[in-house]
């Protein structure tokens, strides 16, 4: 009956809205739909009804009138254009008596791709119907496939940050190798910075940097001959000064970078042995002039140093470790965080136990 129709069938589920504020053509309309095969007709009757419609069904077609009492046409679409709907695009014929070139211009620019004119015609209402599905099914064919890319970006992206955070922590790992024989203490110091940083009421962003960044604090002794690194007795001056170069060594392999999380990195690793007083190294600096990611990991390096076995002392209990901590707030740490440092303990001796030096390694899952 209708030979450009012969294809639309596949357009037959589409929801159509019907929106006028006169009842007698709401129903002629959807009893032309419903002759040819669209049955799924949705009927507003005035502007409002209409915007409340769209935003409850979203809509594959709207069919509006422009010339409607209260709330008509042009504002119907001005109303869904300023609503967040999840599909911006707005597929509308606008339904008009008015022909004159100032109208059409007016809705194309409110946001109709398409006009029907009054009296509607059978013919051109269900060509012009049948052309908007078309392009609406394109839209949808193309939004589904830009959903399933930016899925399958998200996904590599998220894969390549899991990459980037093993390796890292791997090469943390392999710095600690050098004088710890299972490199547990790079695991410790990650959850020990973490906990102390959201004691002290970081951001979650922060802390996860902190927990990422300070395996990574003493990559620079790398770049320290064995000779001096791996010395049992008290290194000599020429030595300790040898030693102490570890720190910029770490934050120029760390240098240069674009991210966050390495930018962190560099900072910790090359002021976490400056002392609250002014007399660490390598650059003297004291107080709140640290960096407070490098406050962070001094501290919780000391305790893990002092509650883990080494060649030249043995294990102490961490009662005495925070003991000895808090002897030196105000000399080498930040008073502030030995308080916050001090309520963790409980947490601390748990992770402690969890990742002690006789465990397994593995890697953490930072993601």
């Amino acid at each position: 009956m209708y030979p450009y129709l012969k294809d639309s069938s596949k357009y037959f589920d589409a929801k159509i809205l019907l929106v006028d504020d006169e009842i007698g053509n709401l129903k002629i309309l959807k009893r032309m739909l419903n002759k040819v095969g669209y049955l799924n007709i949705l009927t507003a009757h005035g502007g409002q009804e209409g915007v409340d419609i769209y935003t409850d069904e979203q809509p594959d077609l709207m069919v509006l009138d422009l010339k409607m009492p209260g709330l008509n046409g042009f504002e119907v679409m001005t109303c869904l254009k300023n609503k967040s709907l999840v599909d911006s695009y707005h597929p509308i014929i606008a339904l008009t008596a008015q022909q004159d070139e100032e109208t059409r211009l007016a809705a194309l620019e409110g946001g109709a791709k398409d006009f029907i004119g009054k009296p509607f015609e059978l013919t051109e209402i269900l060509a012009r119907i049948n052309n908007m599905l078309e392009v609406r099914l394109l839209h949808n064919q193309i939004r589904e496939q830009n959903k399933s890319l930016e899925e399958r970006v998200r996904e590599r992206a998220q894969e390549l940050e899991k990459t980037r955070q093993e390796v890292l922590n791997r090469l943390g790992r392999a710095s600690e190798y050098r004088d710890n024989e299972t490199g547990m203490h790079v695991i410790r110091m990650g959850l020990y910075a973490e906990i102390l940083a959201r004691a002290i009421g970081l951001a979650d962003r922060e802390c996860d940097l902190i927990l990422q960044a300070s395996p990574l604090h003493d990559v620079g002794k790398i770049g320290i001959p064995d000779h001096i690194l791996l010395k049992p007795g008290k290194l000599d001056e020429p030595e300790w000064e040898i030693m102490k170069t570890h720190c910029k060594i770490g934050a120029e392999i760390l240098s240069g970078s674009h991210s966050d999380l390495l930018k962190a990195a560099e900072i910790i690793a090359l002021n976490h042995h400056e002392q609250w007083s002014g007399n660490g190294y390598p650059n003297g600096i004291a107080g709140e002039d640290i960096p407070l990611q490098a406050r962070i990991v001094s501290i919780c390096d000391v305790f893990d140093a002092l509650t883990s076995e080494r060649p030249h002392k043995n294990t102490w209990s961490a009662d005495r470790a925070m003991q000895e901590i808090e002897s030196q707030s105000g000399e080498l740490f930040d008073p502030r965080l030995v308080r916050a440092f001090k309520k963790c303990q409980p947490q601390l001796e748990i992770i402690a136990d969890q990742y002690s030096d006789e465990g397994e390694f593995y890697f953490l899952n930072f993601g």
